[in-house]
């Protein structure tokens, strides 16, 4: 299998994209296994949170952009920053046995989860409230004599 820099070098030979060896993913297959846009991939980058390879303008991603990818939309689904996540991923050591890493994203996540629990509790406050008043209009139409004035 060529290796980047041979691919490139015959990209820029050939004016020509090389064919993307199997463990290499193209930024649109990876957009689309991944369901995000072109542009999250690229805002990605431009945040230090991804680093493809690149031929050219090509961006090929590897295995570890992929768990690095998951990571990321885990950590938006569940409400971490994008710093929050850098500072994790920064810390990862794909030999090593990652204590630092996995005390970090203990600690965020605690943290997260009390935040969530307070937005929850807010929000099932706030969906009570709304009920109670829908039914308290509804109450009240119920009472209103029809005056033939509908809107």
């Amino acid at each position: 299998m060529m290796n980047i820099a041979m691919a490139a070098q015959k990209a820029a030979e050939e004016n020509d994209f090389p064919d993307t060896p199997a463990d290499y993913t193209r930024i649109g297959e990876m957009a689309r296994e991944f369901d995000v846009t072109l542009r999250a991939l690229r805002f990605y980058e431009d945040k230090g949170l991804l680093s493809p390879e690149r031929v050219g303008t090509t961006r090929l991603y590897t295995a570890e952009d992929k768990r690095r990818l998951q990571q990321i939309l885990l950590g938006r689904k569940i409400g971490f920053s994008l710093n929050d996540i850098k500072e994790v991923l920064d810390l990862h050591d794909p030999h090593g046995a990652n204590e630092k890493q996995f005390r970090l994203v203990l600690k965020k996540s605690e943290r997260q989860m009390t935040r969530l629990e307070r937005q929850r509790h807010t929000l099932e406050e706030a969906i009570g409230d709304l009920k109670q008043l829908v039914a308290d209009i509804t109450e009240r139409l119920a009472r209103i004599q029809p005056s033939g004035n509908e809107d």
